[in-house]
């Protein structure tokens, strides 16, 4: 059973939330401003962080910049009244996973809820002597290699630990050296979602994965204009 962090200062509207996401199978700790969601982020352990942006003592976007400090991997949702372009955009640079502009329906935060969690929760699975041949645990690339499940990337000497969507990107790329990747079908791969604000989350990550992979002269991910994306690798 999941279990969400949802961070939200409105009694009545944390209520309801709580209630919606508990009817819906998720354990749900609920935290009224931005410092009780880093004291509970600090002592448990959680699959997903619901945060409001506008909180007292700390707003949700600096909330969310120090759990990425703590959990790199923890995927992370605005919820704001804020309608304004550069906030969803400032939120997507974070690296959340979604973006909901409120008045909004309990159905579509539940399903968003659950699309995020299909993405990233991980099942445990019995240890086998021998891993899938279909389900590789690292990935080498040119001079680099991409643990798949501990979601680390070794290039040039350096360990970068990567969020589940960077790895998750950076696999779908691996997966297919010299190949075109359109934009449309990367997004919906990952987002399930091709729309304007996530395409600008999808440029942020593609240059966070062309700075991590910088030392490596023999690969290079190369925008095809008007197209997408493809990794390059030296033979």
């Amino acid at each position: 059973m999941a279990h969400i962090l949802l961070v939200e200062d409105d009694p009545n509207l944390g209520f309801l939330l709580q209630d919606s996401l508990e009817t819906a199978g998720y354990t749900v700790t609920l935290c009224p401003d931005g410092e009780a969601g880093l004291a509970a982020f600090a002592q448990q352990t959680f699959d997903l962080c619901v945060l409001d942006v506008m909180l007292p003592h700390r707003d949700g976007f600096s909330v969310a910049e120090e759990m990425r400090k703590r959990e790199i991997s923890v995927p992370f949702m605005f919820l704001t009244a804020k309608a304004l372009k550069a906030d969803r955009l400032q939120g997507f640079e974070l690296g959340c996973d979604d973006y909901l502009t409120k008045p909004f329906g309990l159905e579509e935060l539940v399903y968003r809820v659950k699309a995020i969690l299909r993405r990233t929760v991980r099942v445990s699975e019995p240890v086998s002597e021998k891993p899938p041949q279909n389900a590789p645990e690292v990935l080498t690339f040119g001079a680099s290699t991409l643990e798949v499940k501990n979601l680390l990337l070794h290039v040039g000497g350096h360990t970068h630990t990567l969020t589940d969507r960077e790895a998750e990107l950076l696999r779908l790329f691996v997966q297919h050296p010299h190949q075109l990747l359109r934009r449309e079908e990367i997004l919906q791969r990952l987002w399930q979602d091709d729309g304007y604000f996530v395409g600008r989350s999808l440029d942020v990550f593609i240059s966070r994965l062309r700075k991590y992979l910088q030392p490596d002269s023999s690969v290079k991910i190369t925008t095809v204009h008007g197209r997408g994306y493809k990794l390059e690798v030296a033979e």
